[in-house]
């Protein structure tokens, strides 16, 4: 099986997402049963309290839209609400994003292991509810194994280009900035920026939101997780999104405010080679 690493852009507002949606709600429901009940989800908590999973074969792939796989909806222009906005900059000035004037991004100590000069920078909305994270010189770590009977669904329901430092090769694409739903027990989403390839075939056991940073620079992740998952019923899964259909994933994308926001913050990202 081979992933596919070129993206079909198709629009992102209106009728055609919710029509893309419904029929990759049928081809998915002969895959797993869906959970009934409201979506049961978060969008605050801490970044290290939670998995979720994410979705997206290669971030988008050229399969059907609205099959497991596909990019159900592309944008180039974020629709952001927020009035106001400020830019965030480290002291020595390798990275700057742009983020609402009420939201919050503090420094912290990055993770154990990463490379001298990493960053680790968390973004919290203005009543303290995570948002993203920002890390950079991340140890290259190898693609996530994944046996055929393991592999879930999944769909991308929202990508743009995004112009950003990275190595290619064999299992990467282009950076993109992308908003993937992957089966489980419920559809499980999450948002930031990737250039690996998500997975053949339309489905994946795991989703990495992570960009190949420059040879001895490091991979860094810009999002709510660096990986998403199909998780279990027993497992939490803030600060990834749940919902109970498609549709309510495509509602999260194109009709809320905090994706929109966020969409922004992310393709603003500008990094120091």
């Amino acid at each position: 099986m081979k992933a596919t690493d070129t993206f079909r852009r198709t629009s992102v507002r209106g009728i055609r997402i919710a029509a893309a949606l419904a029929l990759a709600a049928a081809a998915l429901a002969g895959c797993s049963s869906e959970a009934k009940g409201p979506p049961a989800w978060t969008a605050g908590g801490s970044p290290g309290a939670s998995g979720a999973p994410s979705a997206d074969p290669s971030a988008g792939g050229t399969t059907p839209t609205g099959t497991p796989g596909s990019t159900a909806s592309a944008s180039a222009e974020p629709g952001s609400t927020a009035a106001a906005w400020k830019v965030f900059t480290d002291p020595a000035k390798s990275v700057s994003f742009e983020l609402p004037q009420e939201w919050i991004a503090q420094s912290v100590a990055p993770a154990e292991g990463t490379m001298p000069g990493a960053l680790k920078i968390e973004i919290k909305d203005a009543d303290g509810g995570y948002l993203a994270t920002l890390q950079t010189g991340l140890q290259p770590r190898p693609a996530v194994a994944c046996a055929d009977d393991a592999a879930k669904p999944y769909v991308v329901v929202s990508s743009a280009p995004v112009d950003l430092p990275h190595r290619g090769g064999e299992g990467t694409i282009e950076p993109r900035v992308v908003f993937r739903v992957i089966q489980g027990y419920k559809y499980f989403g999450s948002y930031g920026i990737t250039n690996v390839v998500g997975g053949a075939d339309g489905r994946s056991c795991a989703l990495q939101n992570l960009v190949r940073g420059p040879e001895g620079k490091g991979d860094y992740s810009f999002g709510d997780l660096t990986e998403l998952k199909s998780f279990a019923p027993d497992q939490k899964v803030a600060p990834a999104k749940a919902f109970d259909t498609l549709d309510q994933a495509a509602k999260y994308v194109n009709e809320g405010s905090e994706f929109a926001n966020v969409q922004r913050m992310l393709m603003s990202l500008k990094i120091k080679n």
